[in-house]
């Protein structure tokens, strides 16, 4: 952080004092590091230091630090713990913790419901953003709604839905939609944490469950009305030891027919080619980063069957791409044919393998 542009970035996107200042404590050394970095961005944004085509920007983001510094030092006074703001909500009061991951365009934090129970809660970093976040409310409760009537099983591959409302910025007055959902902190990573670990690519037999299940998800959400458009590595959540698969990130969801409001532009190499042109999403987008994403994570050593299979599911023509639904059962027959019968395999994910 060396400029000014910078630092009013940086704060523009806090919603937490943890989010300038890191976790809430009251320990001597934390307490010197959120002292430094106050007095840091003061003297990057203190609006009688900066250039005058910064002054009211400055002035705001000024205030705002100050007010972010000030709620850090009083939290760090009664408990060892994150920031203790409340949410409320059309279900019930949530309170905020630290950030547990950082998305492409939200932030993800730990919180307990009134009865502790765990949650995330997902807040835009910027009110632009707020129609995205829209966007995956409207997808989460449809895609609920729809396992209903004998299929709550459909439930495990996506997060749930638990409560929504408008949170408006203390200092800016700016309002922004935020989303909580399910905790699925516990034991679960993202692909991209898998691909960190083995960085020469899964065995086959590894990534089978976890593609079959990932089709599962996005035939579901098809079926519902609902293209994903975003399966990329760090969207995709597995639970190694329960082999359980849960697709995320459904702030960029669409209907099909429909052009997206936005894609993740650091990951442009994973789109579909029509997704260039401004074309609307179909369902066949999806499929084509699922096998992306497949030959992504697979290993060298892969069968030539496997990657031709995931090849023909990424033709360059949407309407020749298979439908998820369809791709279910081509999948398990490609299988059998490599592998034979299907059996139980233990997955584990080493901590030291790669460094």
């Amino acid at each position: 952080m060396n400029s000014t542009a910078e630092a009013l970035h940086i704060v523009g996107a806090a919603t937490v004092p943890s989010d300038l200042f890191g976790p809430t404590s009251d320990d001597p050394a934390a307490q010197r590091a959120a002292r430094r970095r106050f007095h840091r961005l003061s003297v990057l944004i203190h609006p009688d230091r900066v250039d005058l085509a910064y002054t009211a920007r400055a002035a705001t983001a000024f205030t705002r630090a100050s007010d972010l510094y000030r709620r850090w030092q009083q939290a760090a006074t009664t408990a060892n713990t994150a920031t203790a703001i409340v949410l409320d909500g059309g279900r019930g009061r949530y309170r905020l913790g630290p950030r547990h991951a950082r998305g492409s365009i939200a932030d993800l934090h730990h919180a307990t419901d009134a009865g502790g129970a765990g949650v995330v809660v997902k807040i835009p970093r910027s009110p632009a953003s707020n129609a995205l976040i829209d966007s995956e409310r409207a997808a989460l409760s449809e895609i609920a709604a729809s396992a209903e009537g004998g299929n709550g099983w459909l439930r495990a591959y996506f997060p749930q839905l638990i409560d929504h409302l408008t949170h408006a910025d203390p200092v800016t007055g700016s309002r922004r939609q935020v989303t909580v959902l399910d905790s699925l902190t516990t034991g679960f990573v993202t692909l991209a944490e898998v691909r960190a670990a083995y960085p020469d690519g899964l065995d086959p037999r590894d990534w089978a469950w976890m593609h079959r299940r990932l089709l599962r998800g996005l035939a579901a959400a098809h079926r519902a009305g609902w293209v994903h458009t975003a399966v990329t590595a760090d969207n995709v959540l597995i639970h190694p030891e329960r082999h359980g698969v849960v697709l995320a990130g459904w702030s960029f969801a669409t209907r099909p027919g429909t052009v997206p409001l936005a894609t993740i532009t650091s990951r442009r190499e994973h789109y579909p080619p029509e997704s260039l042109t401004g074309s609307t999403a179909t369902t066949a987008w999806d499929v084509f980063m699922a096998h992306r994403l497949m030959l992504t994570m697979l290993a060298d050593t892969a069968p030539a069957h496997l990657r031709a299979f995931a090849r023909g599911c990424m033709q360059p023509q949407p309407s020749l791409r298979p439908d998820a639904v369809d791709l279910l059962d081509e999948f398990d027959d490609l299988l059998d044919t490599l592998y034979g019968r299907r059996r139980f395999r233990p997955f584990t994910l080493p901590t030291t393998k790669g460094q």
